[in-house]
């Protein structure tokens, strides 16, 4: 699946600011989902269909996160920036 990725290593409490030039999905996982997401089996994130930016997601927890953007199987471009907050 195409699509941006970031890894972050996060602190408790820590904040990810996504923003996207059009709408897109943003899936905030931690190692081992993000793991199943490459390999196309079922995996749990924080986020989703994102129409408004930018658009922040609240770790749950500090520790490695990856943000995942793409445009579930859509065609187009993604432009995104991603910071921590």
């Amino acid at each position: 699946m195409e699509h941006l990725h970031y890894q972050f290593n996060l602190a408790p409490g820590a904040a990810v600011k996504v923003t996207l030039a059009n709408q897109a999905n943003v899936k905030l996982m931690d190692n081992t989902n993000y793991q199943y997401y490459l390999s196309h089996r079922p995996y749990k994130f924080f986020g989703g269909l994102v129409k408004r930016s930018p658009f922040v997601l609240n770790a749950p927890h500090g520790g490695s996160w990856h943000v995942a953007i793409d445009l579930g199987g859509y065609s187009g471009k993604i432009s995104a920036s991603v910071a921590i907050i």
